[in-house]
């Protein structure tokens, strides 16, 4: 490590980058330029996708087309489950975590039998309801019985626990967009987020934990990303206090929208940079179509 300010751009190896990726890539290296900082390549691919090797090939020709140039060597999440089960196991040494057992489709389920009844139920800041806290209590043997017996479960943060154990207000600072004070400060709130899942029962991680172990791995002090995950900084910073790990600075851009007003992804099949490429376009087009230059 050197005492160097650094940055990383992290893709899903899900499918072809597209303008919003585009537009994440060349600002950090624009940014790492301007400080004369490190710029890392990270492969965000702890979900087991089997054609993950195949996009990552696709996602490096595109990124060499647009001239990015990043250090060596990358850093494939897959390749450091044990950097995250340590962490996990630090939480849960310290009673921070549970087996959940309920599957995503059970909450919208209850989530849907409490509206038709008008009883009250939280939404993340993506939109999404809580979990529901009464598994926190579950027996210990109630849960080695069913683990034993081969339910999925994932492990969730006791937000009430993990709060107290935190035991200070947290904040950070921004210098992109976004809801902050006049000096960049950001006051974060993760309880918004409830009793969020970190780890799943065949993979030691979600991307919030891995997110924050690997900035804090690779020496990142600047995370520059979508306005889509600013929220998420407050709960990436409570996990960042637990774990004793660095806060780096956040810088948030503004995402790239379609005709509809509905940011680019790849699950709306978001034309590729491919596309572009093959209709001509150069790297001096794009920074031009993302108001880079």
């Amino acid at each position: 490590m050197t005492g160097k300010s650094a940055f990383r751009f992290a893709p899903n190896p899900n499918g072809r980058l597209h303008l919003g990726h585009a537009l994440s890539a060349l600002l950090n290296q624009k940014m790492a330029k301007a400080q004369n900082g490190r710029l890392l390549l990270r492969i965000e691919n702890i979900d087991g996708n089997k054609l993950a090797p195949k996009w990552e090939k696709l996602i490096i020709e595109d990124l060499q087309w647009l001239g990015f140039e990043w250090e060596q060597p990358v850093r494939r999440q897959s390749e450091h489950f044990s950097d995250y089960r340590t962490a996990l196991t630090k939480l849960a040494d310290a009673g921070l975590v549970y087996p959940a057992f309920r599957s995503n489709s059970d909450i919208r389920s209850l989530y849907s039998t409490a509206r038709q009844n008008d009883e009250p139920w939280n939404l993340d800041p993506d939109g999404v309801p809580l979990y529901p806290t009464d598994e926190r209590d579950m027996s210990e043997k109630k849960q080695m019985e069913l683990i034993a017996a081969g339910a999925p479960y994932v492990w969730r943060l006791n937000m009430d626990k993990a709060l107290e154990a935190c035991g200070k207000e947290l904040s950070w600072q921004e210098t992109g967009i976004g809801p902050k004070q006049e000096t960049g400060k950001v006051v974060a709130n993760p309880a918004l987020w409830g009793d969020v899942a970190i780890a799943h029962d065949h993979t030691p991680t979600t991307y919030h934990l891995s997110v924050v172990v690997d900035d804090a791995l690779q020496g990142i002090t600047n995370v520059v990303r979508g306005q889509d995950l600013f929220y998420a900084t407050a709960l990436h910073r409570l996990l960042q206090s637990l774990l004793q790990l660095p806060e780096p600075a956040y810088h948030h851009h503004p995402l790239i929208t379609d005709a509809n007003g509905e940011k680019l992804s790849k699950s709306r099949n978001s034309p590729p940079l491919a596309d572009l490429k093959q209709q001509g376009k150069t790297l001096a087009d794009i920074q031009e179509m993302l108001a880079l230059n």
